[in-house]
């Protein structure tokens, strides 16, 4: 430990003084870029070096944030007024991040759909669909396809995914001795690599907006849905990561730290190790009360009314969206052909999921609390007392969440994802040009953990330069595929990500252990993906040969490394 502090005091002090000043103004987009060079890294690596070393993510992604504001105020001060400054200066990105509406919605979403969890546990229904998913998923192999397929299920957004399906599976995956690591994955693997290309979903509007931008800069007018579902099988990860799950869950066999944690439950029933800490407490105010009937309608009732006004969400919001938008030729689609596909699939895109989310959340808790009342198997006072415990259980999330986004703030104007871009050359082999940009795209997801964000980097970058080296306009589709699956598949695996911090919620799994279980899995998809997917189609070889080929290479890797978990 001393020496990794040792290492951090060193490298803060070679960055003190290695630092020229400046007195004019930066543009700090694309000149901080060029300014700091390769110390724009310094707050992410940081926060997840420390993540990883203390095992402490609000302490990392702190002086993650610390680190990057510091570095900024070093333009034109001395050491002593950047250490003050910078220091006052993360209160500015804590509260910037707060007042986004977006992620104000989400903090919220996710505080009243801890409230809703509560409220159904505490009448019993989360039991009772527990035993009643026992029944049926009476074995490990059963228990985790029936995951992977509810988190099939909830494709339309990968929030809702995380919310959604760990709480519902977790009673399940407990009494059968299950990791709550190995839950983390499954509903973390299902969540945005499924609503990335779900036909319909939040993710599909930004999707195909930068596609449609994208192709607009080299002066081609397309179909951007339909170039988008076209980029459907060139989306390997997406693709492979979902055969993955599947086929551990089929085989029972895990690799890697996975297969450590999966023993362990097994073999001692501790679903997760004695020093985790769960990203959700599990106090005993928010078991269920004793002597109600348990009925499984207390879960259905709610958790599916969720279902619903999400969808209904999506679609009133992004129809409300399109109508004050003024684009005319939306406006006569949605106008003309209300419940047609495209219909559908505008108006998801249009829609703001974080306020439909905590809306059908907030609904979906008075629901809860009615039937509660009305059973007598609470008084009113009970239920928002269980409800606001069911919020506070969730209030590190908020926090993990506040300070993941606050970083990315930093790191905006830092220039780190320009820098990383920078590094990329046109001066390449055509047939490598989706491998590289896969790698890119992962490593700004994973380091900035967004993968909305690094798509919108990279897009207008890879279009044109695919253009550039070929007149294919397949070769364009790859690339554009290649933006897209790699910002999900960096995102996926970056404990900065709000996805994956969603997840470990969800899951209740400390998250460190999620993220250690998680990467050495994702890894091996990955390089499959580059190896037996972008290259050999960046070659000329048909995706429909190319794909069959990972597929099964997925399926034969699970089955002749992953070691037998016996059931």
């Amino acid at each position: 430990m001393r020496f990794y502090l040792r290492s951090i005091v060193m490298m803060f002090m070679f960055i003190f003084y290695s630092i020229p000043v400046f007195a004019e103004e930066l543009d700090p987009a694309v000149q901080n870029a060029e300014y700091f060079g390769f110390w724009t890294l310094v707050p992410p690596l940081l926060a997840i070096i420390l993540a990883y070393i203390t095992k402490n993510v609000v302490l990392s992604l702190f002086i993650g944030v610390l680190s990057g504001s510091i570095m900024l105020q070093l333009i034109g001060q001395n050491i002593i007024v950047a250490l003050i400054q910078g220091f006052l200066n993360v209160i500015n990105y804590i509260l910037g991040s707060l007042s986004d509406s977006w992620n104000a919605g989400i903090i919220l979403q996710v505080l009243t759909i801890g409230g809703l969890i509560a409220l159904v546990t505490k009448m019993g229904g989360a039991k009772a669909v527990a035993e009643g998913l026992v029944k049926r998923a009476k074995t490990p192999r059963s228990a985790q396809i029936t995951a992977w397929i509810l988190g099939l299920i909830v494709f339309f957004d990968d929030y809702a995914n995380s919310l959604i399906a760990g709480p519902m599976m977790r009673p399940a995956f407990d009494k059968l001795k299950i990791s709550r690591e190995k839950l983390a994955f499954i509903i973390d693997a299902t969540a945005a690599p499924i609503a990335g290309i779900a036909l319909v979903s939040t993710w599909i509007g930004y999707e195909v907006g930068l596609i449609k931008d994208s192709y607009a800069s080299i002066g081609q007018e397309v179909n951007a849905y339909g170039i988008f579902i076209e980029t459907i099988p060139y989306r390997f990860y997406n693709i492979l990561i979902l055969i993955f799950v599947l086929a551990t869950a089929f085989f029972l066999r895990e690799f890697g730290a996975m297969y450590e944690a999966e023993r362990r439950a097994r073999t001692t029933g501790k679903v997760f190790s004695d020093t985790a800490k769960p990203m959700q407490s599990e106090e005993n105010s928010t078991l269920p009360k004793e002597g109600i009937k348990l009925s499984i309608w207390n879960a259905i009732i709610p958790i599916g009314l969720l279902i619903l006004l999400s969808f209904g969400g999506f679609y009133y919001n992004g129809y409300t969206a399109i109508m004050a938008s003024g684009d005319e030729d939306l406006i006569h689609i949605v106008t003309n052909y209300p419940f047609s596909f495209a219909t559908l699939r505008e108006t998801f895109g249009a829609s703001d999921a974080s306020v439909v989310l905590f809306q059908a959340a907030l609904f979906a808790s008075i629901v809860a609390i009615i039937m509660g009342v009305g059973k007598k198997i609470f008084t009113i006072n009970e239920a928002i007392e269980t409800w606001i415990d069911g919020m506070k259980s969730l209030l590190i999330t908020g926090v993990i969440l506040l300070l993941a986004w606050s970083l990315s703030g930093a790191m905006g104007d830092l220039g780190t994802a320009k820098y990383m871009v920078g590094l990329l050359s046109d001066n390449l082999p055509a047939f490598l040009l989706p491998s590289l940009i896969f790698i890119f795209g992962a490593v700004i997801s994973f380091a900035t953990g967004t993968s909305y964000g690094t798509m919108g980097i990279l897009m207008p970058l890879a279009i044109p330069l695919a253009a550039s080296l070929s007149p294919d306009p397949q070769f364009i589709i790859i690339s554009a595929g290649a933006v897209l699956t790699g910002a999900i598949f960096g995102d996926h695996v970056s404990p900065i990500s709000d996805t994956t911090i969603l997840s470990s919620m969800g899951a209740a799994s400390d998250h460190i252990d999620h993220v250690k279980t998680q990467i050495q899995y994702a890894l091996p998809v990955a390089l499959i993906t580059i190896f037996l997917g972008y290259i050999p189609v960046g070659l000329g070889v048909s995706v429909w040969v190319v794909l069959p080929i990972s597929i099964l290479s997925i399926i034969l890797m699970v089955r002749f490394i992953g070691k037998p978990i016996e059931e």
